[in-house]
């Protein structure tokens, strides 16, 4: 059960990162030359090519890591998880990519927040 629980974060955090750069990452084109005069057709195909790698790693995530797969986790941990998983890569994203978005304090708390939800989504009641 460990090793599906743990493929099944790490094929989330692979997933998140691609559904990252496919909604953010076009932002950074203008500064890169040859993308730089795509229009927004030309960035939706982009980007949709980058999402189709995100499907790649996010629907067997989701497969494997199913309770009713024999995965460990219900649906709603499932979608908890990724949540996390996208702000974390989110902001590492922004921090490293966008330098000019600093992380600020009520970031921070609204993470925390996050944070609880996660803790309340796998509390055992």
């Amino acid at each position: 059960m460990i090793k599906k629980t743990i493929l099944t974060i790490v094929l989330l955090v692979i997933s998140n990162t691609f559904m990252t750069f496919a909604w953010y990452g076009h932002l950074k084109f203008k500064e890169l030359g040859v993308f730089s005069k795509l229009g927004i057709f030309g960035v939706i195909f982009i980007s949709w090519g980058i999402a189709l790698f995100e499907y790649m790693f996010q629907v067997p995530a989701n497969r494997i890591g199913f309770v009713g797969n024999g995965g460990p986790f219900n649906l709603w941990q499932l979608k908890v998880i990724q949540e996390a998983i996208t702000l974390t890569v989110f902001t590492l994203f922004t921090v490293v990519f966008f330098k000019n978005q600093p992380l600020k304090l009520n970031h921070l708390i609204g993470f925390v927040f996050l944070i609880l939800a996660v803790y309340f989504i796998f509390k055992k009641s």
